[in-house]
């Protein structure tokens, strides 16, 4: 698929994936662009309609795709990690510090159960239970080898498990009269648009691109999403020292809507029937290890906010493995602490995509390593 008419067949396959984003969007689910883009997109993908020309491989769309989309999102993920956010950590760091460990520990055990119990690989397993968020571990899981369909699919019933749970058990716990309506209103600050906020958006994108090289030279996985919200994340916390206040961008909801579009319909691109063979008991696996978990979390959060003295819905809805924007609108209807909320969910992607992956392929290598001397033996 060469030249312009190939490109533009590939955009009409993005700019079709990214209406099924646009329909399940009304639904109020902030990431109802990604999981309706990836469904549309694998839905294509199976289909494969002619006038499309889709690859019949795993290869699927050119990965600029997935790689503009993983730089948005580096952005976004690099921008929240501001001042506020390290202050809320240093007010709260014991609790923050538990919280987090016991939350990679929970998806590790349950990826250990998931790999032991299913018929999945090593891989695919850690990454799908991992809660590093929706819009990254599919994206990171794929540059390593693993089960993209499988990873996107338990990922996505993990999200839908925590949203449609945890949110309503407090609701119904803790207000006679709650507005359950969920909106888009966590993104990057809502920032009315000023000519000179351009130069402040070129410079991220300068800083991402800066930071997408150094994590391609120090081997990061998904350096296009690592590295620019590393490097994006040190030069907004360490800005107000140099400046005397914040630097504000031009960063509109929409491009996170692009983000998603992009890294939804790049996955779904590759997705063909086999990888789908035999999921019946994965999935069934995987929803009782994420009913444990949500269950887990709970308990540890009504721990927490006995000991340190935060409410319990601050502490369910910081520690809880859904998206972002959910949590912290419910933590604003219920009159919870939406700063700590959202400060909290962002460490957590943040050290869960820093940390896990890398883990993941060493625990992957030695598995191997130890089933060819498995063999040799025999």
């Amino acid at each position: 698929m060469k030249g312009s008419k190939g490109f533009l067949r590939i955009f009409l396959f993005v700019v079709l994936s990214g209406a099924g984003g646009f329909l399940l969007s009304l639904t109020g689910l902030s990431i109802g662009w990604m999981i309706g883009t990836l469904i549309m997109a694998t839905v294509l993908s199976f289909t494969r309609p002619k006038f499309l020309s889709i690859p019949n491989n795993k290869a699927g769309i050119p990965k600029y795709w997935l790689y503009i989309g993983q730089c948005i999102l580096g952005i976004e993920l690099g921008q929240k990690m501001n001042t506020t956010v390290l202050f809320t950590f240093r007010d709260n760091w014991l609790a923050i510090s538990i919280m987090l460990l016991l939350s990679i520990s929970f998806s590790l055990l349950a990826g250990f159960i998931l790999w032991k119990y299913s018929n999945l690989n090593m891989l695919t397993s850690f990454f799908a239970t991992a809660p590093g968020g929706m819009s990254t571990m599919p994206g990171i899981a794929d540059e390593v080898g693993a089960n993209t369909g499988v990873v996107s699919i338990i990922q996505t019933v993990r999200v839908f498990l925590v949203i449609l749970t945890i949110p309503v058990l407090l609701s119904s716990w803790f207000s006679n009269q709650v507005n359950t309506e969920f909106s888009n209103i966590i993104s990057s600050e809502t920032i009315s648009f000023e000519p000179n906020q351009i130069l402040m958006t070129i410079i991220l994108v300068l800083v991402a691109v800066v930071g997408y090289f150094l994590g391609k030279y120090l081997k990061f996985l998904a350096p296009w999403l690592i590295g620019s919200m590393v490097s994006v994340a040190i030069f907004k916390s360490f800005s107000p020292l140099f400046f005397g206040h914040d630097l504000l961008a031009w960063w509109p909801h929409e491009l996170i809507i692009f983000s998603q579009i992009f890294i939804g319909a790049s996955i779904g691109s590759r997705f063909i029937k086999s990888m789908f063979i035999g999921i019946k008991k994965t999935l069934i696996i995987s929803s009782l290890c994420t009913i444990i978990l949500i269950f887990s979390i709970l308990v540890c959060a009504y721990i927490v906010s006995t000991i340190t003295g935060i409410t319990f819905i601050t502490s369910a809805l910081a520690f809880a493995p859904g998206g972002v924007a959910e949590m912290t609108t419910t933590a604003v209807v219920l009159k919870g602490d939406p700063t700590f909320v959202v400060a909290v969910q962002v460490l957590r992607i943040i050290a869960v995509c820093v940390t896990l992956p890398p883990v993941f392929k060493l625990l992957n290598y030695w598995d191997l390593k130890k089933n060819s001397h498995t063999q040799i033996s025999a």
